[in-house]
């Protein structure tokens, strides 16, 4: 692939990953956290469910299958976005962004301890640089006793093993099947959570409207498209090892569109995570 093009498609995808948490955060002005999410991921799956129906792409032929597919949407969508939304009534959408990208870091820590992978030493290395960048952001600007940073460390927590059981099962599996059925599942499970565990509240305006197209459509659709097709062009280790940018994007979509302060020590903590992540990401694993 052409270097230029690499490169502009690397920062839209990104960007677009960075953008929704400040855009999610206005949301939160207009729709009820869960309901929002579980909206957007509904769509989201329903629009790319009729796509690959149109387009013949290989489903699962059993129920095993489709099981696994409803549990990657569990973590995956239900258990990360959910947490990541609830975390933005409390925290920056900036610090969410931060707390979120770390779980590169965790999926080393867990793939060790649950599915007996080993990794390079330099890996390790991104680990332990990687949280030393959390402690410091942590210490800097985030109450670690606030609901908001407990729930945006869980949401990295579950898309680490939304990861694992995604590399232990998706070699069999269709990508972009997975990735509708799997945004539909966890759209509609979060519309449920939404029922029974929020007071829910829906404003319609054109402000509104706009923010659930722009999240479904850009910043889920266009935002997966581009990311599995440079999968598919380039080296995968290559390509992830730039999801760094996505924490670095959505610190400035906070600055840029909710006036979120920019400290000092947010900049040194979340350089410091984005050379641990990208430490993880460059090398592939040994086993």
């Amino acid at each position: 692939m052409n270097k230029a093009l690499f490169i502009i498609l690397i920062v839209i995808t990104t960007s677009l990953m960075g953008s929704s948490f400040a855009i999610g955060k206005i949301g939160l002005n207009y729709i009820s956290p869960l309901m929002l999410v579980g909206i957007r991921f509904t769509l989201a799956g329903l629009l790319m469910g009729i796509m690959v129906q149109l387009f013949k792409r290989n489903h699962p032929s059993n129920i095993r299958e489709w099981a696994r597919i409803m549990l990657i949407g569990l973590f995956q969508t239900t258990g990360v976005m959910g947490l990541i939304f609830i975390s933005m009534r409390t925290i920056t959408a900036g610090e969410t962004s931060i707390l979120t990208f770390t779980n590169p870091l965790l999926v080393v820590i867990f793939g060790t301890l649950f599915l007996g992978k080993r990794y390079h030493w330099t890996q390790w290395l991104g680990v332990a640089i990687g949280f030393a960048g959390v402690f410091i952001t942590l210490g800097a600007n985030l109450d670690v006793q606030q609901i908001g940073t407990i729930l945006g460390f869980l949401s990295a927590v579950s898309w680490a093993i939304a990861t694992l059981l995604m590399n232990r099962w998706g070699a069999a599996l269709d990508v972009w099947v997975v990735t509708a059925y799997q945004m539909l599942t966890g759209g509609l499970l979060l519309l449920l959570s939404s029922a029974f565990f929020e007071e829910v509240k829906i404003t319609i305006t054109a402000s509104s409207i706009l923010i659930v197209l722009w999240l479904a459509i850009m910043a889920s659709i266009v935002q997966f498209a581009i990311w599995f097709f440079l999968l598919q062009k380039e080296n995968p280790g290559k390509v992830s090892s730039f999801l760094f940018l996505a924490p670095l994007f959505g610190v400035l979509f906070g600055w840029l569109l909710l006036d979120e302060k920019l400290y000092i020590s947010t900049f040194i903590g979340g350089s410091i995570i984005l050379v641990g992540i990208y430490l993880v990401n460059r090398p592939k694993s040994v086993s």
